[in-house]
C-alpha cells in the first residue's frame, strides 16, 4: 500500500511531467462521476499547514455544486503510462463559498499559490486577479486519504 507521502512525492513527479494535469472526478446528484480536466499542485493548507493537492474552479463550474453536495473527489495525474490517483476530502473556499479567518485578500494569495503550484506563471498578476474575480475563481483544497498508482510500464 502507498503512504500519503509516496503518493504525493509521486503526484509531484507525474504532475511536473505532464503540466499538472489531472483528472479530477465528482459524484453528480444523480451518484453518477463527473469528470474534468484541471491543472493542479500540491501545497499546505492556508491555515493548517498540512499538505493538500489544490486546483482553482470557476465559480459556476458543476464540479463545484458536486463538491458543495458531497465534499470528496478523486483527482489522476498521468504521464505516458505511469499514474498516481489521489482521493478525499475536499474543501472548497471562494466568495461563494467563505472560510472561517479567510479574507478576500487571503483568497487573493492562495489562488495565486494554487496557480504557481501547478506550474502556472502569468505575465501579468493583476490582470490574473481580476480574471479570478470576475469568473468567481475558487480554491479546491483536497485533504489526501488514500494514493493508489500503478506499477509503472517502460
Amino acid at each position: 500500500m502507498m503512504t500519503i507521502e509516496q503518493g504525493l512525492a509521486r503526484i509531484a513527479e507525474l504532475g511536473s511531467a505532464d503540466h499538472w494535469l489531472a483528472v479530477v472526478v465528482t459524484t453528480r446528484p444523480d451518484g453518477e462521476p463527473s469528470t474534468s480536466v484541471v491543472n493542479a499542485g500540491i501545497l499546505p493548507h492556508p491555515r493548517t499547514g498540512e499538505p493538500m493537492v489544490a486546483f482553482v474552479s470557476r465559480g459556476g463550474a458543476a464540479r463545484l455544486a458536486n463538491l458543495r453536495k458531497r465534499p470528496t473527489a478523486s483527482l489522476v495525474f498521468r504521464a505516458g503510462w505511469e499514474w498516481v490517483a489521489v482521493h478525499g476530502s475536499t474543501e472548497i473556499i471562494g466568495p461563494d463559498d467563505p472560510a472561517e479567518d479567510v479574507t478576500a485578500e487571503d483568497l487573493r494569495l492562495l489562488l495565486r499559490d494554487i496557480y504557481a503550484a501547478a506550474g502556472g506563471a502569468h505575465p501579468d498578476l493583476d490582470e490574473y486577479d481580476r480574471v479570478m474575480a470576475e469568473d468567481r475563481r475558487a480554491a479546491v483544497l483536497l485533504r489526501p486519504i488514500r494514493c493508489t498508482a500503478n506499477q509503472g510500464r517502460s
